[in-house]
């Protein structure tokens, strides 16, 4: 590997890890001033226990010989015992992406989830969910063969709307159906405690993002990173500009915090399709995901399910339209830019595919956890504070 993209791999390694602490910081300062350092902490038991688990296991995991196996060998090369030094810095990059996927879905359950219950889920998620997800997606797996296996193109998913966004999306939903609702569940009943805080987490997720974007072009001649990083800025802002339009129309005023969601709604619709879209396109992608995702929060009142902090209306819904959108422009082979119908089925049928799974495993492994040692919280300890209640602390100590 040449050394510029070699510093290219090391930097985009970091911007990616980065991104986790940026989700603390965005989730943290939606959440009430009592629950900052669970959610936070949260994030960051991601990063440890994945991180450690990827290393052992989960690289390996990722990449499989046959197109139809479920995941790789967890021992054959464990703990990256006789790697060579190319392999180690994609397995670093690789590591990032898991750590942030778990991170994310933590978003659905604020408030009311036990620390060791959450960990125990992260890392039977990983193992089971996304390990062998990442390879189907990147590593020789059905999702990556499906295109040559139904004489289609292939599925395109160049940085993670279907391993990453739909994946973290869909065990968001299954977690919130499991834990319930929070007390006093209801519109308008749980506001942000910290709104500079919440901006803060989004623009170290969008500065971030560039790296998880247009990371993997260390692999090639870095040819495409001119367009991943137009296409990454220009869907962000107008991921902005259309929450914000539809927080206009529906409710008067514009606010940051709509703000701050489109601008990530913009990051997750553009992930899959970064590398694949003229920037003109982009920007269209960005607009309808940001207005999509604003009126798609709503549904969880309307449904009856407590996503606390909407990871299901942001994450799993512009996941999902950034990688079916692909089917209709994607350059060349989409159904409006010079393809058929061909990239949209294999489009769809990994996005479904991927969303089932997650779904059901994190479900019953959910339900697992419930049953056996306990996910929630009791609703005594969700009323006095999640954080002096498990973790013995308080994120604003205030001393006369």
């Amino acid at each position: 590997m040449e050394s510029g993209n070699l510093t290219w791999a090391v930097v985009a390694t970091a911007l990616v890890l980065f991104m986790t602490p940026g989700v603390a910081f965005f989730y943290g300062g939606l959440v009430k001033a009592k629950s900052v350092i669970s959610m936070m902490m949260m994030s960051f038991g991601a990063i440890g226990l994945i991180g450690v688990l990827w290393i052992l296991v989960g690289f390996n995991m990722s990449a499989v010989s046959d197109v139809w196996q479920f995941a790789g060998d967890p021992f054959s090369n464990f703990g990256l015992a006789a790697a060579d030094n190319e392999t180690l810095i994609g397995a670093a990059y690789g590591a990032t992406f898991a750590i942030i996927t778990v991170a994310l879905i933590s978003g659905a359950i604020v408030d009311r989830a036990r620390f060791g219950a959450w960990m125990v889920f992260v890392a039977i998620f990983g193992v089971f969910v996304y390990f062998p997800v990442a390879a189907w997606v990147w590593g020789g797996g059905w999702i990556m063969g499906l295109g040559e296996t139904l004489g289609l193109p292939g599925v395109i998913d160049y940085a993670g709307g279907t391993a990453v966004h739909i994946n973290a999306g869909a065990a968001a939903l299954a977690l919130a159906l499991v834990l319930g609702k929070r007390v006093k569940f209801a519109k308008g009943t749980h506001q942000p405690h910290n709104v500079p805080l919440m901006l803060i987490g989004v623009a170290i997720l969008w500065f971030g993002w560039f790296g998880f974007n247009a990371g993997a072009e260390f692999l090639g001649d870095m040819g495409g990173v001119g367009l991943i990083t137009i296409n990454t800025l220009g869907a962000t802002a107008a991921g902005i500009l259309g929450w914000m339009l539809v927080e206009k129309i529906k409710d008067g005023k514009a606010t940051s915090v709509g703000a701050g969601s489109g601008a990530v709604t913009g990051l997750v619709a553009i992930t899959p399709a970064c590398a694949n879209l003229t920037p003109g396109w982009a920007l269209v992608l960005g607009l309808i995901a940001g207005a999509i995702s604003a009126l798609a929060i709503e549904l969880k009142f309307k449904l009856g399910f407590d996503d606390s902090l909407d990871v299901v209306g942001i994450h799993l819904v512009a996941g999902f339209i950034g990688t079916v959108y692909l089917g209709f422009f994607a350059t060349d082979t989409g159904l409006f830019t010079g393809g058929d119908t061909g990239q949209l089925v294999v489009q769809l049928i990994a996005s479904v595919g991927v969303m089932i799974y997650s779904f059901v495993v994190s479900l019953i492994v959910g339900y697992a956890i419930e049953k056996t040692i306990g996910f929630r919280l009791k609703p005594e300890d969700e009323m006095a504070g999640i954080d002096t209640v498990v973790h013995g602390e308080v994120g604003y100590a205030i001393n006369d």
